[in-house]
């Protein structure tokens, strides 16, 4: 079960300190899909909030198309984007039983309905033919105010996809669009609800991808003792302010959060002076590593450096390949 920790005496607000936890745990896929969220009475157990306040997060969660509210029934994480459609597998049969059902029981309904052999051939030769022209264009969006949270995207897939990948900031999205008859739409949860808005009416598919749970970050955070200093680097200013959020949201004024975009040397090297340890995205480690061989003269101690294996999921990454056809 996942564990809310809300810092009353904190300057943040404990509404935005909720709000950013739950919000991290949906993008990290620790509530995937269809779970049920802890009820306000749960919360306010745990978090010591009033149910109030907790209703008027799980609303702004659900405005932004992250959540669905079924009355009698709870709080559900929404399905997004294309992915119910991520497991689609292979027409080798014998190698995926599993398929062939699938397969079967989809063709039995169109037969209900009406639908011909033939009709029925031309639906799925369609939605196959559009799933690769779909798979030979690849969008990854963020919003321009955290296009570094895109850039992360974009270099971690192209890496891991072997193709090219096009990074474009949300608010070029629709106009990008116009001049393409398909395409694949990919960004993170925290972005989904803006790209559906804007893909949805057009031939584009939009998947959702997970983001990493930083467990082990989280974990050498909370071990630190009071009164140390943490550096958060990263190229995007959007995950650093989440990331400042959560860990004062677990740790409050115990330890001393310092936070940088790679891209601004003053306050990298302000971090490395400081910082007794330093959490970094891949994108940045050259950077950091740079800045404190810069400052090695004046350092009695250089800071240790923990460098985020990615910021994509690779149970995301993988299925995304599948959903594209590269594997």
């Amino acid at each position: 079960m996942v564990q809310f920790h809300i810092q009353a005496d904190s300057d943040i607000p404990a509404s935005t300190q909720l709000f950013n936890q739950i919000r991290f745990a949906i993008a990290s896929r620790q509530y995937p899909p269809g779970h049920r969220l802890p009820s306000t009475r749960q919360l306010a157990m745990q978090t010591g909030l009033h149910r109030n306040t907790i209703s008027k997060v799980y609303r702004q969660l659900e405005e932004l198309g992250i959540v669905d509210a079924q009355a009698g029934s709870g709080i559900y994480v929404r399905s997004q984007g294309d992915e119910g459609g991520i497991h689609a597998s292979s027409p080798l049969f014998q190698q995926y039983p599993e398929a062939h059902k699938l397969v079967q029981t989809s063709l039995d309904e169109l037969l209900k309905q009406g639908c011909s052999l033939n009709q029925a051939r031309e639906l799925f030769l369609a939605e196959i033919d559009w799933r690769l022209r779909c798979s030979a264009r690849v969008l990854v969006t963020a919003p321009q105010q955290d296009i570094g949270a895109g850039e992360l995207m974009a270099k971690e897939l192209e890496q891991a996809l072997q193709t090219p990948v096009q990074l474009v900031p949300m608010e070029e999205l629709d106009q990008i669009l116009a001049q393409t008859r398909s395409g694949t739409v990919v960004t993170s949860r925290y972005f989904i609800g803006e790209a559906e808005k804007i893909a949805g009416p057009k031939s584009v598919r939009v998947i959702p991808v997970d983001i990493y749970d930083y467990s082990q970050e989280i974990q050498t955070i909370t071990k630190l003792a009071p009164g140390s200093s943490v550096g958060l680097v990263s190229l995007s200013s959007g995950i650093l302010r989440a990331a400042e959020v959560i860990v004062h949201s677990l740790m409050g004024d115990d330890i001393l959060v310092l936070t940088a975009q790679s891209s601004d040397e003053y306050k990298l090297n302000a971090i490395v002076r400081a910082a007794a340890t330093i959490i970094c995205d891949q994108a940045s480690y050259d950077a950091v590593k740079s800045a404190i061989q810069s400052a090695r003269d004046d350092l009695i101690r250089a800071p240790q450096i923990l460098c985020c294996e990615n910021y994509i999921g690779t149970k995301s990454v993988n299925l995304l390949k599948r959903e594209l056809g590269l594997e």
